[in-house]
């Protein structure tokens, strides 16, 4: 026990003096001149050392791609699934790599995916997975998540509505449409807003023909987005010959009772094509319409007092506001 107390205290001295001599500059400096170069030569070697091995990391750089996100989904059943409302289409990666690496790269050899695999219809939000080429590394991406709706999947067969730009006024063109009906798919709540089919308005001569793409409307008339159509286009042909005798004639209106006034009136159309033999055309320049009047504000179908021999091409209405006279209160 009193030999080991000795021992102790003979270190104690030892440890402290050695302290107290690194804090003397004079003794640090010559420890430092101490084998100089060798110390010198053996840190320029670590420094080639270090700047060999991260030759690769310093060298590399970074570049964006924007990548589409594609869906997976494995979810069992009969209902075929489908994702809708993505709030992105793509996402933009920045890979870090060598530039040689990275100039030979496109974004379709990087894939985005989003797994929705049984998550319950609705909306969702998850994040987007990303699969780099090899020997590049994922730096970032925006956005990391997406939203979106799952819906079953549907699909409806609809017949095609030509639409066409408005013809002279001397002419009554007819279209026949190959094949004469097509089927939207998509999610069903997209699917189900989906009205009419309708070909893209185009202007073709007698005896034309034109493959012409196809356009989902809703009941509004607004384009319907993210849904297929199959097929996507048809053959629109016009099998008439031309000219044929139709004139554009002005619709008049007969006066309202006594006890109404018309405020406000506005036809639709104004005016009315009709078909007849040329020279009853000729003679014709104005058509007249009755109308069922009666107070308020509506809109009513007129009836075209037409000439015998002579046809209407169009149905007309009219706007009207109307009030009680004066002498009727």
């Amino acid at each position: 026990m009193n030999r080991e107390s000795g021992m102790n205290r003979e270190s104690q001295p030892t440890w402290a003096a050695e302290v107290r001599r690194w804090l003397h500059p004079s003794y640090v400096w010559k420890r430092l001149r101490h084998n100089f170069w060798p110390k010198m030569l053996s840190l320029a070697i670590a420094v080639v050392l270090w700047l060999v091995t991260t030759a690769d990391r310093r060298a590399n750089v970074e570049q964006g791609f924007d990548v589409p996100i594609t869906i997976h989904d494995t979810t069992g059943g009969s209902e075929r699934r489908a994702v809708s409302n993505l709030s992105a289409e793509t996402v933009r990666v920045t890979l870090s790599a060598r530039p040689d690496r990275l100039r030979e790269l496109t974004a379709a050899k990087i894939e985005a995916m989003v797994d929705v695999t049984n998550l319950p219809e609705g909306n969702f939000n998850r994040r987007v997975t990303v699969t780099v080429p090899s020997d590049t590394a994922l730096a970032r991406k925006a956005p990391d998540s997406v939203q979106g709706f799952i819906d079953t999947q549907l699909s409806r067969t609809l017949p095609i509505t030509v639409s066409v730009a408005t013809p002279p006024e001397n002419s009554l063109p007819r279209y026949t449409v190959v094949p004469s009906e097509a089927s939207v798919g998509g999610p069903s709540r997209v699917v189900s807003a989906v009205k009419t089919l309708i070909v893209s308005p185009v202007s073709l001569e007698p005896g034309d023909d034109r493959e012409v793409n196809l356009i989902a409307l809703d009941s509004g008339g607004k384009p319907v987005e993210n849904v297929e159509i199959r097929p996507a286009s048809v053959t629109l042909r016009r099998i008439d010959n031309g000219s044929v005798p139709v004139k554009a004639l002005r619709v008049t209106l007969n006066d309202p009772p006594a006890n109404l006034k018309v405020t406000a009136q506005s036809l639709q159309p104004s005016t009315v094509r009709v078909v007849a033999a040329p020279e009853l055309l000729g003679r014709l320049q104005e058509v007249a319409g009755n109308v069922t009047y009666h107070a308020g504000t509506y809109t009513a179908p007129v009836q075209l007092q037409l000439p015998a021999g002579v046809q209407a091409l169009e149905e007309v209405a009219v706007r009207l506001t109307v009030t009680p006279t004066a002498r009727a209160k």
